[in-house]
């Protein structure tokens, strides 16, 4: 068996998509995956798993469960480990004037594409860097209104391709 992350995009955010980290846990053992633990109220996941459809199992759950049509992203562990270990040296560096996330893309879309949508980051107030299909991403908290990326990736048309967690989760639910 692998150890497997699930990112689910949008659940618990402002009384919307609700689901129980309790109720998820439960319903992921009753159809198969062990060791499942999450992180957090937002839909972070960790299980074991023989499966290679992962993503759809899971989506289909949800929507047959709780009734909510919720995007998946999935990831072996090892591969996560791997993309961690080849974040930029500016990334996760726990900086209080620094808020680093990793942004994973749901869609069939490439970093490149997601980065010729969005646009380049906001000279000295955010780094973007990918690597295989995810994007490092860093701003500087307090002028984040002035990020590019913060407010292009919080647009529907792009925020419908992603889920992002901070560097602070991924670390977490690597361990």
């Amino acid at each position: 068996m692998k150890k497997y992350i699930a990112f689910l995009r949008g659940i618990n955010i402002s009384g919307k998509n609700k689901i129980r980290m309790s109720d998820l846990k439960l319903e992921l053992e009753n159809a198969g995956f062990t060791q499942v633990s999450t992180y957090l109220n937002s839909g972070n996941v960790t299980f074991l798993s023989d499966d290679n459809n992962l993503k759809n199992r899971i989506e289909d759950m949800i929507l047959n469960r709780f009734e909510l049509r919720i995007p998946v992203y999935v990831v072996e562990a090892d591969v996560l480990n791997d993309i961690l270990s080849n974040a930029p040296e500016w990334w996760g560096s726990n900086s209080k004037e620094k808020y680093d996330n990793l942004i994973f893309i749901l869609s069939d879309d490439t970093p490149e594409q997601i980065y010729e949508m969005v646009g380049p980051p906001s000279d000295e107030l955010e780094k973007v860097q990918k690597y295989k299909n995810v994007i490092f991403w860093t701003f500087d908290r307090q002028q984040y209104q002035k990020c590019n990326w913060w407010k292009k990736t919080a647009a529907n048309e792009i925020a419908d391709r992603l889920t992002i967690r901070t560097a602070n989760t991924v670390k977490k639910v690597c361990k």
